[in-house]
């Protein structure tokens, strides 16, 4: 049987880097990073902010052929070079078959990506319009979490490869459990995704793998074992403790 995994891994040509005291090379996770074997569904990376694990998926997603701002493979808009070279040094190992769909979501410039789709319906076409692959009404006029939401169950389908940034920014916990479930669906329809996270909810998807991003490097962990599953826990367990223990200390 062939695997329906589109990106089997990745590597850092570490030869080919000048100097590790530079950005975005000087992050911890890129550092010491060498080799991740991505997931054939779902492939979490987790961390604190700053902890590179937004840079490397834009890397990967930038090696695949998409807009640095988010988008399909066919959007070529650029509001500003924001983009680290990371995906210059990157070998990304493909598999035998090609995605029929894909798509690179970053919360932070999803707003770029809804303009470009109203741009692209404003020029003349003799096709229907962008915005009819995401559910037929702008996505300006609605909230940012219902945009995304239209995103994930009207653009998305099967056998496609899919990159999200923090795609739990908008969501409410009852979303983030109907976004699962979607993504589940895909994955079940021969679809991959590697999401970077923050949401225990998410990354708590069974059959995936995680790689928590610190300051010692990348390493893949079991989900009980992220800091986000035991922050949480410990919040949820007893959330008068953790709240007094943390107003005590700022006094």
């Amino acid at each position: 049987m062939i695997s329906s995994q589109y990106i089997i891994r990745v590597e850092l040509q570490r030869e080919k880097v000048e100097s590790f005291e530079e950005y975005p090379f000087s992050l911890a996770a890129v550092r010491s990073l060498e080799r991740i074997d991505l997931h054939p569904k779902i492939t979490f990376f987790v961390g604190e902010n700053g902890s590179g694990k937004s840079t490397l998926l834009e890397a990967i997603a930038v090696s695949m052929g998409f807009n640095p701002e988010g988008g399909t493979k066919n959007f070529r808009f650029r509001t500003r070079a924001s983009h680290s070279v990371l995906n210059e040094y990157l070998r990304v190992a493909k598999g035998v078959r090609r995605p029929r769909d894909g798509f690179f979501l970053r919360a932070e410039s999803f707003f770029n990506v809804a303009t470009e789709i109203e741009n692209l319906d404003a020029e003349p076409s003799f096709g229907p319009p962008v915005i009819s692959y995401y559910g037929g009404k702008s996505l300006h006029e609605q909230s940012h979490g219902e945009s995304f939401f239209a995103l994930l169950m009207n653009r998305f389908g099967e056998n496609g490869v899919y990159l999200l940034d923090e795609p739990e920014a908008a969501l409410s916990p009852q979303r983030q459990l109907a976004a699962l479930a979607r993504i589940h669906d895909l994955a079940c329809s021969e679809s991959q995704f590697i999401i970077a996270t923050h949401s225990p909810i998410l990354m708590a998807y069974p059959d995936s793998c995680i790689y928590q991003f610190t300051r010692d490097g990348v390493s893949r962990v079991e989900y009980k074992e992220t800091e986000h599953f035991k922050t949480m826990q410990a919040f949820i367990t007893n959330p008068e403790r953790m709240i007094r223990m943390l107003l005590e200390s700022k006094q």
